[in-house]
């Protein structure tokens, strides 16, 4: 059984597109083990109670430092023996010593086709706000391991969208969650699962 840990910094859409699949069994062999947040507030952690998951909140606010955070942090996934470590909307700084322990471990869904509108301040809202005012006609979702890098971890899946007239930044990034986001982060859960992807030469391998 694979134990997963899922970060999440609001809502939790796609924490509870996880939670689906899970029950509907898209996602096999898998159980969360925990949902954390840096906000006490986050709507996601109410979803995983209602789920019956432990849920926490382990803010840097509550740190003397961010190293102080950091390990905190990384001592608390440790704890629930986690194999893998799911960032669903989590807009907290990975630190490094997480990185380099759960190396090819954590994966990130990131609301854009990297390698466009990707890395420094393109988040949440701001990703589909640059997708509109360059004038693309195509967007969609990646899921990709985390490295050091921000946005630059190898690409595992990707699921294309089309920008259509009159979208606004609020409209494109619920099409994107529901026809990306929301399908393409559990089926990779589902995959690392089965045992059937590597990282060969700092690329994402999906056996058949």
């Amino acid at each position: 059984m694979q134990k997963i840990a899922v970060l999440v910094s609001g809502g939790g859409t796609n924490l509870q597109a996880i939670i689906d699949a899970i029950e509907n069994g898209e996602i096999h062999n898998t159980e969360i083990a925990v949902v954390i947040s840096n906000n006490a507030g986050a709507y996601a952690l109410e979803r995983a109670k209602q789920a019956g998951i432990e849920a926490r909140c382990i803010s840097p606010k509550d740190y003397e430092s961010r190293e102080v955070f950091n390990q905190a942090l990384v001592d608390a996934i440790d704890s629930y023996e986690v194999d893998l470590v799911v960032l669903a909307g989590y807009l907290v700084v990975i630190p490094e010593i997480m990185i380099e322990r759960y190396r090819n471990r954590i994966i990130n869904i990131h609301p854009s086709l990297i390698p466009s509108f990707c890395g420094k301040g393109y988040y949440g809202l701001k990703v589909h706000e640059g997708v509109l005012d360059r004038g693309v006609k195509v967007t969609g979702a990646t899921v990709h391991f985390v490295d050091e890098g921000t946005d630059t971890g190898p690409i595992l899946l990707q699921k294309a969208v089309e920008v259509q007239a009159g979208d606004t930044p609020k409209i494109l990034q619920q099409r994107v969650m529901e026809q990306a986001e929301w399908k393409i982060l559990p089926k990779a859960i589902d995959l690392i699962a089965a045992g059937k992807v590597s990282v060969v030469d700092g690329k994402a391998v999906i056996a058949e």
